[in-house]
């Protein structure tokens, strides 16, 4: 991809509404842009980071067994009277009155359309245990939306949900979720801890959080749930077991913020200059820097190294850009893509580029025929 034909706004100024590091820096960067209190839309390198981290948690809900699903999002306010939380969640919960005159809610998570599912399609403890999940748009109606994309009222979730005959089963599930949260926001880069929880309205006998830490000291970006037979009971969500007997699914939910991910990758990685991305979810792995469009020589070895780069389906951007050398390094450092190769000076006068690591903030001087390769082993063995 060329910037001059992609579309990532940058800016200089950060919102006035801003008051936390990843909000300040996603706008100025170019990846989100607020459409309305709470609400954002993601620009195009914002909306590539938001796919890499889901690809991530997909592959590792997947290693678990857990098989994927999508629910909608307008669901019927009898399923939460079944379950008696329907009272419980107050303003935030979106609910409206259609056409026919049935209340509908627009759903913040999803333990009652999932219980109501299994309990119309599973009735022997053959097909049990099952997990499964589901990555979709949340919403919640936040009464002072704040910190950009980490408090909206509208975000994308992960949320999984397991069904065991016994509680021996839910620990088991719940071990395998646990390990699968440690993966997940390790290869999304972040630093984070694992903290005994209050379960709040989903409800159950335990739960534990994930906490990424930067700026904002406590933002959670995952959560695990023991609800045992809560709304097994409560909806009528049985299967016979061995002896002929029926009793209640022991049920497990299991929650990820995908959106917040994204902010809290943000939030643990940047520095006075911009965002420091981790490879793993970078909108481009790879910059191309040409100091200078104009000159035949160093814009013709970009073109080499960047045709190379794609060649060797390397996630690459070319600054080809006619701009000034100092804007095209400044907009380099906020929009955080982690290795640039840089064609100027060290080529015009030793035929050689620099390669910078935008984590370490060190270049390496390296012949343009070897930067293609330099880069492919720096970025496997980085991932």
């Amino acid at each position: 991809m060329r910037w001059s034909r992609y579309f990532m706004p940058t800016s200089r100024e950060a919102p006035k509404d801003a008051e936390i590091i990843s909000h300040k820096l996603m706008f100025r960067a170019g990846l989100i842009d607020k459409t309305s209190s709470g609400v954002y839309t993601y620009l195009p390198a914002g909306y590539k980071v938001l796919r890499k981290v889901e690809n991530i948690v997909r592959e590792e809900m997947n290693k678990t067994g857990a098989v994927e699903l999508l629910m909608p999002a307008l669901q019927p306010a009898t399923l939460w009277k079944e379950s008696g939380r329907l009272d419980k969640m107050g303003e935030e919960m979106i609910r409206f009155t259609d056409r026919h005159k049935r209340v509908m809610v627009f759903g913040p998570t999803h333990e009652e359309v999932i219980t109501d599912i299994v309990r119309r399609y599973v009735n022997s403890w053959k097909q049990l245990p099952v997990t499964l999940y589901q990555i979709q748009t949340k919403f919640r109606d936040e009464m002072r939306p704040r910190f950009g994309i980490i408090r909206a009222r509208e975000f994308l979730m992960k949320d999984a949900y397991s069904f065991d005959v016994d509680e021996k089963g839910l620990d088991e599930t719940y071990a395998r979720m646990k390990q699968a949260y440690n993966s997940i926001f390790t290869r999304s880069g972040l630093t984070f801890s694992i903290q005994q929880a209050d379960s709040g309205v989903i409800g159950g006998k335990f739960s534990e959080e994930f906490v990424a830490k930067g700026e904002c000291p406590e933002l959670e970006v995952g959560h695990l749930f023991k609800l045992g037979k809560q709304y097994s009971e409560a909806m009528k969500a049985v299967f016979v077991d061995r002896d002929g007997k029926e009793k209640p699914a022991v049920m497990g939910c299991y929650g990820i913020g995908v959106s917040r991910i994204v902010a809290a990758a943000v939030e643990g990685n940047y520095d006075d200059k911009g965002i420091k991305w981790p490879l793993s979810i970078a909108p481009f792995s790879v910059l191309v820097i040409p100091v200078n469009v104009e000159g035949g020589g160093l814009m013709n070895a970009a073109e080499k190294i960047y045709d190379g780069l794609l060649a060797d389906s390397v996630e690459v951007l070319m600054d080809d850009r006619d701009v000034s050398v100092g804007v095209k390094f400044s907009e380099a450092d906020l929009t955080g893509i982690p290795l640039w190769v840089v064609v100027g000076k060290k080529f015009t006068a030793g035929g050689k580029v620099e390669i910078k690591i935008r984590k370490e903030n060190r270049f390496v001087e390296i012949e343009p025929e070897n930067a293609g390769r330099w880069i492919t082993d720096y970025i496997r063995k980085s991932m």
